[in-house]
C-alpha cells in the first residue's frame, strides 16, 4: 500500500538553493538532511566521475559510508540504468553487505544512492519532486567542479595520490596473498584434486576482479586527452555560435597519454576563461586555441588577432595564473602590438617529486630514500622493483625498514608523511 503523500516545503527553491551553495565536500550532508523527511534513510551516497579527487560525496551512518566503494557503486549504475526512477534493491550489494537502497540517475551520469531506506513505498509526487532536485543538484557539482577554486583543484589532486597509494597498497596486499593461496592449493601434497581445482580457479577469478576494481579506479581518475579537447569544444559551442568569435580548434594526438582528471578540468576551465577574456578585448574576433602534450606536459597555445596589449594583469587572467600554480604548471602572456596576443600553458602531468626530510632519527640510506620516493608516486612493489633493478622481496624489505624507521605502521602513512614533510 502506497504510503501517503508527504507535503513539500513552503519554499522548495530557497531548500535546492541552500544545498547547491554548499561546497562539494558539504553538498552530501545538506542533500540528506533536505531528503530525510522525504525519504528515511540512514546513508545518501553520490557518485559522479566529474570530480575525479573524491567521486563519492558520502554523509550518514559511518558503518556505510566509510565501507562503501567505487566497484559497489559502478554496478549499482549499471543496475539502475534503464529502470524507472528511482530504482529500488531491496537487497543490494554496498559497504560489504546487503542493504535496501534507492538509486535515483542524473543526466551527467551521477547517481543519487539512499542507503538502509525504510520498506514504505515512495509516492510518486515525492519520487518525481526528489528526482528533478537531484538532477539540479548534479548540474551544480559539475558546474562547481568546472570552476572549481585553486584550493580544490589542490585537494582534489592530492586525493588522487591518496587513492592511488591505496589502490596499490591493496592491491600488493590481495595479490600476494592470492599468490601464496595458488602456490598452496597447487601443491601435490594435498588431496581432493577437485577441491583444489575449484580453490584454483576462485582465487584466480578473485585476482582478475582485484586488478579490474585498480584498472577502474585508475580510469575514473584519468581521461583521454583527445576526449577532454572535445569536451572543451562543446563547452565553447554557445560562445562560438552566439558570440560571433571565429575559433579554430587545433587538436593533440589521438594517442596521446591520457590527463589526470584534475589536469583536464583545470586545463578546460582555462582555456574557457582566457576565451572569455580574449573576446573582451578590442579588435578581437578570431582564436586559435591548440592543445599538444609532450608525454610529461599538456601544453596549452591559444592566440588571438587582437591589438596584442594583454598583459599577465589584464583582468580575468590573473585568477585562470592561480589555478595553473596551484598544478605547478606555467602562464605566460605575450603581446605584439597590431599582431595580437599569445597565451601559452604548460600543465604537467605528474605530481612533482616530494621533498624528504625525515627526522634524525630515523636517517635512511639511499635506497630507502629511492624506495620511499616511488611509494608516494603510487608505484606497486613490483613497478619499484623494476625501477630500482631489485627484486619484490628486496623492495618489501626496504619498505619493512622505512615502518620501523619512520614509526608508520602502513604504506598510506609513509606516503603522508612524505606529503606532510613537502607541505
Amino acid at each position: 500500500m502506497a504510503a501517503a503523500p508527504i507535503p513539500h516545503p513552503n519554499d522548495p527553491l530557497d531548500d535546492v538553493r541552500a544545498v547547491i551553495s554548499q561546497s562539494l565536500l558539504g553538498i552530501a550532508a545538506a542533500l540528506s538532511d533536505l531528503l530525510r523527511p522525504m525519504v528515511p534513510h540512514d546513508a545518501l551516497v553520490i557518485f559522479t566521475e566529474d570530480c575525479t579527487g573524491r567521486p563519492q560525496k558520502k554523509a550518514g551512518a559511518a558503518q556505510i559510508v566509510e565501507h562503501v566503494t567505487i566497484a559497489e557503486l559502478d554496478a549499482l549504475r549499471a543496475d539502475a540504468s534503464g529502470l524507472p526512477q528511482p530504482a529500488r534493491f531491496d537487497a543490494a550489494a554496498i559497504a560489504g553487505g546487503a542493504h535496501p537502497v534507492v538509486v535515483f540517475t542524473a543526466d551527467t551520469n551521477a547517481i543519487l544512492v539512499l542507503v538502509d531506506v525504510d520498506g514504505a513505498t515512495i509516492a510518486d509526487d515525492t519520487s518525481a519532486h526528489i528526482a528533478r532536485i537531484w538532477q539540479l543538484v548534479a548540474l551544480s557539482i559539475r558546474q562547481q567542479v568546472a570552476t572549481a577554486s585553486p584550493s580544490y583543484l589542490q585537494d582534489s589532486r592530492l586525493a588522487s595520490r591518496e587513492r592511488a597509494s591505496l589502490i596499490a597498497d591493496l592491491t600488493d596486499a590481495h595479490a600476494t596473498a592470492l599468490e601464496s593461496l595458488l602456490v598452496v592449493l597447487r601443491s601435490p601434497q594435498h588431496g581432493d584434486a577437485a577441491a583444489r581445482q575449484r580453490a584454483i580457479d576462485i582465487a584466480a577469478g578473485a585476482m582478475v576482479t582485484l586488478r579490474g576494481v585498480s584498472d577502474r579506479d585508475r580510469l575514473l581518475s584519468e581521461e583521454p586527452v583527445h576526449s577532454a579537447f572535445e569536451r572543451l569544444r562543446d563547452d565553447l559551442a554557445p560562445l562560438v555560435r552566439h558570440g560571433g568569435l571565429d575559433v579554430e580548434f587545433v587538436p593533440p594526438p589521438a594517442t596521446g597519454r591520457p590527463l589526470p582528471g584534475e589536469v583536464a578540468h583545470a586545463a578546460r576551465a582555462v582555456v574557457r576563461g582566457a576565451v572569455l577574456a580574449l573576446s573582451d578585448a578590442t579588435g578581437v574576433d578570431r582564436v586559435r586555441i591548440q592543445w599538444d602534450c609532450d608525454g610529461s606536459n599538456l601544453l596549452v597555445d591559444i592566440r588571438d588577432n587582437g591589438a596584442g596589449d594583454l598583459t599577465a594583469e589584464t583582468p580575468g587572467l590573473g585568477q585562470l595564473a592561480a589555478r595553473v600554480a596551484v598544478l605547478d604548471g606555467s602562464f605566460t602572456v605575450a603581446g605584439t602590438s597590431g599582431w595580437g596576443s599569445q597565451l601559452q600553458i604548460m600543465l604537467p602531468l605528474d605530481v612533482a617529486a616530494p621533498v624528504i626530510n625525515v627526522p634524525e632519527a630515523g636517517q635512511l640510506t639511499p635506497r630507502e630514500r629511492d624506495v620511499l620516493v616511488l611509494l608516494a608516486e603510487g608505484a606497486r612493489n613490483k613497478a619499484i622493483g623494476a625501477a630500482l633493478t631489485i627484486s619484490e622481496n628486496t623492495v618489501k624489505f626496504h619498505v619493512a625498514n622505512l615502518l620501523h624507521k619512520t614509526g608508520t605502521t602502513s604504506r598510506a602513512q609513509l606516503v603522508a608523511l612524505v606529503a606532510g614533510n613537502a607541505g
